[in-house]
């Protein structure tokens, strides 16, 4: 559905060129919703324009839908914006425009008859859940409510891929998890393709399937969102991972005070799909003997499948831990001694 080869955006900025993309390779399967995670500065949002033809490589080929975007004239770059929507972080709705008005401003344009503009922009309101509010202005709606005029609008084409470019940056915790799920909604009823542009790890966490992460122009990181979360390689992708902490509540797990003369060491475990309905902690502690204390765990659901993490303190000898470890490795447990005693 969306190819990236060798694409890369310079920009010149008085005597220096600035490299936004460099040299960026990626594949978005049909119906996949992929997510793409940077700060700000990282190139995410050059990127995205690159992807709806706003912007044109500086070199290399993208295709989006059957469309070579780098290389397509004007006129085909208007057909094939036909297939490719997009959803803004501050809504960007006509103000004088009723919520309706604002949704089927796109089919007007398009030339759509006006009883068909009139039949999908109820299809819409419906899908999105915002019947009784089609005939408010966007000045008498909430910002998650405009957001869904906002994501009805994108869909009003029936287009095949929609860009999301920090969709939910300017909603409240609360908000953002219902627009989320209203996405995850839309991507399984319609097929509808879905590339995610955010900086919010709990935003790829929830619904991606494959997540890139992006810094200085590149893509550092990728894979399935599962595998990032529970091996993160890049500083860069284990800051993200640990920004999920803020939605679940994870910070100062530890007191480092109440630590600080006990023998041993602080571990934490990492556990995939099954894995996470295992007694390995009883296996550990009837097998080697260790006294093993439970200081934190949690279990996090991912699109691709669930995940659990475990915080135990140890007070053994060096080799029951050795033991203990390799042990722990045999069944597939990821380990990292995060905290000696």
């Amino acid at each position: 559905m969306i190819a990236l080869s060798n694409v890369s955006k310079k920009f010149d900025s008085g005597s220096k060129q600035i490299v936004a993309v460099d040299n960026i390779n990626l594949t978005v399967e049909a119906g996949q919703i992929y997510g793409i995670v940077g700060y700000s500065g990282a190139g995410k949002s050059t990127l995205i324009r690159l992807l709806n033809g706003l912007e044109s490589p500086s070199a290399g080929s993208i295709v989006v839908a059957g469309q070579n975007i780098a290389q397509a004239d004007a006129e085909q770059l208007r057909q094939a914006r036909l297939k490719i929507s997009m959803v803004f972080q501050h809504f960007n709705l006509l103000w004088s425009r009723t919520a309706s008005e604002n949704i089927a401003f796109s089919m007007q344009i398009a030339g759509v008859p006006k009883g068909k503009i009139r039949q999908r922009v109820a299809e819409l309101i419906a899908l999105v859940g915002l019947q009784g509010r089609e005939n408010a202005y966007p000045s008498q709606l909430s910002g998650g409510q405009k957001q869904r005029v906002g994501i009805a609008r994108a869909l009003a084409n029936n287009p095949q891929v929609l860009l999301c470019d920090e969709a939910t940056s300017a909603l409240d915790p609360q908000t953002t998890d219902s627009i989320l799920d209203l996405l995850l909604d839309i991507n399984r009823k319609l097929n509808l393709t879905i590339v995610l542009i955010t900086h919010e790890m709990h935003v790829v966490r929830k619904i991606c399937q494959r997540v890139a992460v992006m810094e200085e122009g590149r893509i550092v990181e990728e894979g399935p969102v599962l595998e990032v979360f529970t091996h993160p390689q890049q500083p860069i992708t284990q800051q993200f991972v640990k920004q999920v902490a803020r939605y679940e509540e994870t910070q100062e797990v530890f007191d480092p005070l109440l630590l600080e003369k006990l023998p041993g060491v602080i571990v934490k475990l990492t556990f995939v799909g099954m894995q996470t309905h295992q007694p390995v902690i009883s296996d550990v502690i009837q097998r080697y003997g260790i006294a093993l204390n439970i200081l934190h765990g949690k279990i996090t659901q991912t699109l691709n499948g669930t995940f659990g993490e475990l915080y135990v303190h140890v007070s053994a000898d060096a080799q029951q831990i050795e033991n203990m470890l390799n042990y722990l490795h045999e069944k597939q447990v990821a380990t990292e001694v995060v905290q000696h005693a």
